[in-house]
């Protein structure tokens, strides 16, 4: 049986199958892997598309243990958090290690849509930081970043902030020199509350998605909305951060207030 790649989260695989593949099939594929695989000790499939802003996916049990809750390391990090619940892509793991790598010793970072806390802990733990703020609106991935910032050894440098940023935006006394942004597929770039949130020489590293050929419209909707908010800009740098789909893009553009 043909079936499309999977991804492995720790002890997990979690597999997605075409449309028209029978149980049957997919339960001696699942089993095929926990043999050839050590490491993997429960198979999940995934269904549906992640959706929203909290991010959810779907999963049907398979093979192995049963259990939905990972235990996953990255980037000298360990990370606890339930598949269902939250949402995590291992497939950011290196563009985590390079935005660490951008960081400037005593940054004051503030993370949006952060989920489980991988971003804030891997740029709090890879680089010399100052602090480290954790934003994001989903009250279970909350729970497992308290617990992960806990785990990482990190409750000194990275604080969380849950909630809408929308809100919270409002309530902050204070601006950052980092705003990272890695935003699910929404309609709203709240680039409005970076912005608020933002100074001279703030540097902000947001994601969107687009065609593969439609990167400029990105780059022209970041800086129609910098104007809008009276903010000068500049450009640092666009890159495609991974392909979500064919010819679909994940677009990262790099950007200073100036």
């Amino acid at each position: 049986m043909k079936q499309r790649s999977f991804d492995v989260l720790g002890n997990i695989a979690i597999v997605n199958f075409p449309d028209n593949s029978r149980i049957k099939e997919k339960r001696k594929f699942a089993n095929k892997l926990l043999k050839e695989q050590n490491s993997i000790k429960t198979v999940l499939e995934k269904y549906g598309k992640v959706k929203g802003r909290l991010r959810k996916i779907s999963t049907k049990y398979l093979a192995g243990e049963k259990t939905k809750e990972v235990l996953y390391k990255e980037n000298g990090c360990v990370f606890r958090f339930n598949i269902d619940n939250t949402y995590f892509s291992p497939r950011l793991s290196n563009e985590r290690k390079e935005i660490s790598k951008l960081m400037k010793k005593g940054d004051n970072v503030l993370v949006m849509f952060a989920g489980v806390a991988p971003f804030p802990i891997v740029i709090s733990k890879n680089s010399k930081v100052r602090r480290v703020v954790s934003n994001e609106i989903n009250r279970e991935a909350n729970k497992y970043a308290r617990l992960n910032i806990e785990l990482n050894k990190l409750k000194d440098r990275v604080e969380l902030i849950p909630g809408d940023i929308k809100r919270i935006s409002k309530k902050f006394k204070e601006k950052f020199e980092v705003i990272v942004m890695p935003r699910p597929r929404l309609k709203n770039t709240f680039l409005e509350q970076a912005f608020l949130l933002s100074k001279k020489g703030t540097r902000i590293y947001y994601y969107d998605f687009c065609k593969i050929d439609e990167e400029n419209l990105i780059v022209e909707k970041i800086k129609k909305e910098a104007r809008e908010s009276k903010k000068k800009i500049r450009i640092l740098k666009i890159k495609k951060a991974g392909e979500i789909a064919p010819y679909k893009i994940r677009l990262r553009v790099d950007f200073a207030i100036s």
